[in-house]
């Protein structure tokens, strides 16, 4: 590549008669003409030239007309497009929310998944009881284990203990306070007893959820 004591302008804004080359990168340099020579291009410029390849050149314009000129097809320049904003992710839902879902997809009363949410953790996801039970629906290790979800995901926990109050209720065709019970005590208790186990806090459990589960909305 020769460089006799050759300028080479940027073209853009200038008002020198000849043509802009206008290469790959964007960049634009002012020639007075340019001879094609097989896969390289020579770029004249008073009594000097500089050769390139040929694939560096995008084309040509004119810069008094600023038309293209014959040689290399100068496409049109992409329309300026503003960056659009990153779409927001979507908000998580609501424990209510992730209760009334749950309940849809089981076939349970949504009432029903609210009271008992309601009663095991007043709602907050981040409960954990002095036994270890985790979450919304307060699900222990060992029954998030046999579900296979994570107790710790909102989500993952709701459904399995939505999932889990509907299987009590299919085993105990459809006796809420056995269904019940067994959510808080295992079934093994409920077994044993053939009906709710006369624990405390069980009978205050069970009693709490009807309760509340009769009031309606």
């Amino acid at each position: 590549m020769r460089f006799p004591g050759i300028l080479l302008l940027l073209a853009a804004g200038t008002a020198l008669a000849g043509e802009s080359v206008v290469l790959t990168t964007g960049a634009r340099l002012h020639a007075d003409r340019h001879e094609m020579d097989g896969d390289k291009i020579r770029l004249y410029d008073g009594a000097g030239y500089i050769e390139m390849d040929a694939a560096k050149v995008q084309g040509f314009e004119s810069d008094e007309s600023g038309l293209p000129l014959p040689g290399k097809a100068v496409p049109e320049p992409a329309a300026a497009v503003a960056p659009s904003a990153a779409s927001p992710a979507p908000a998580p839902l609501s424990p209510q929310e992730l209760a009334d879902a749950a309940a849809d997809k089981y076939g349970l009363p949504r009432k029903l998944v609210h009271s008992v949410i309601k009663a095991e953790s007043g709602f907050q996801t981040n409960a954990v009881s002095p036994k270890g039970a985790i979450g919304l629906m307060q699900l222990m290790p060992a029954t998030s284990s046999e579900l296979g979800v994570d107790p710790n995901d909102p989500v993952q926990n709701v459904d399995a203990g939505a999932r889990y109050l509907r299987d009590l209720l299919l085993k105990y065709d459809g006796k809420l306070w056995h269904a019940l019970a067994a959510y808080n005590a295992g079934p093994a208790a409920v077994d044993k007893y053939n009906g709710v186990p006369p624990y405390a806090e069980t009978l205050n459990y069970v009693k709490r959820i009807d309760d509340d589960y009769k009031k309606g909305n």
